[in-house]
């Protein structure tokens, strides 16, 4: 077995980046994203990217990093969230955008990973989401045909991980992530705990390693919060009083 065990993301990315690829970069909002690795890309400088992922993160932080920094030329995405820049700049024409209905984009990167080339939905007929695209009748019904995702490299973030690249994923960080470890032609990972080989119990792995090329324990997770909506200590204790 290669070793797949890199020390950092910088050694983990070497020889896999390159000008005009496509990235899928996983998780949900700010919740399972691959930090070390986006920032490695940010210093590589690798322009021209079309990156795959539900949301861009925001400003200054997750893949908004590399908006700001000019290296994203096209997002496939589904939620443009708390990011101003990823507005504005769509807006003034200079990123390009393919808005997808969420459970399609996720459905569209698990087809990729399965190598269905494409599927038919009920999700977006009659809208501008089946502009251009094949509509065919099943049973009396409309669907639109969905084009399957692939991409050059595949960033994933998991809870742990072993030195065989199999991954468990914690609670809302298994958005997104398992199908795009199995949808890259390249896929690396970046974990919060590396662990020894059959430490994992093998019933409870999310990820089998023969999808993952390359792992990395993270250096520094911030997990930021994207948008912090907590109720007033006072106004919470009233409402747990008034429920009793």
């Amino acid at each position: 077995m290669a070793n797949k065990v890199q020390k950092d993301a910088v050694e983990a990315l070497a020889g896999h980046l390159f000008d005009g690829m496509t990235i899928m970069a996983g998780g949900f909002g700010l919740c399972g994203i691959p930090e070390n690795l986006i920032a490695a890309i940010r210093e590589a400088g690798t322009k021209n990217l079309t990156v795959v992922s539900n949301n861009c993160g925001i400003d200054g932080f997750g893949l908004g990093v590399l908006l700001e920094s000019g290296q994203i030329k096209k997002m496939i995405s589904s939620y443009v969230g708390e990011n101003k820049l990823f507005e504005q700049l769509y807006l003034s024409g200079d990123l390009q955008l393919e808005f997808n209905p969420q459970g399609t984009l996720a459905e569209r990167i698990r087809a990729g990973g399965a190598g269905i080339p494409a599927f038919f939905t009920k999700t977006g007929v009659g809208t501008l989401v089946a502009e251009g695209k094949e509509v065919r009748e099943f049973d009396g019904e409309l669907y639109v045909m969905e084009r399957g995702l692939v991409a050059d490299l595949a960033i994933v973030k998991a809870h742990t991980g072993d030195a065989e690249g199999n991954l468990v994923y914690r609670k809302t960080a298994r958005n997104f992530n398992p199908m795009m470890a199995t949808a890259g032609k390249i896929t690396i990972a970046e974990v919060e705990h590396l662990v020894e080989i059959g430490q994992l119990d093998k019933d409870n792995i999310h990820t089998p390693g023969i999808y993952v090329d390359r792992i990395l324990p993270g250096a520094k997770f911030e997990k930021r919060i994207e948008r912090v909506t907590t109720r007033p200590r006072e106004e919470a204790a009233r409402e747990e009083e008034a429920s009793a």
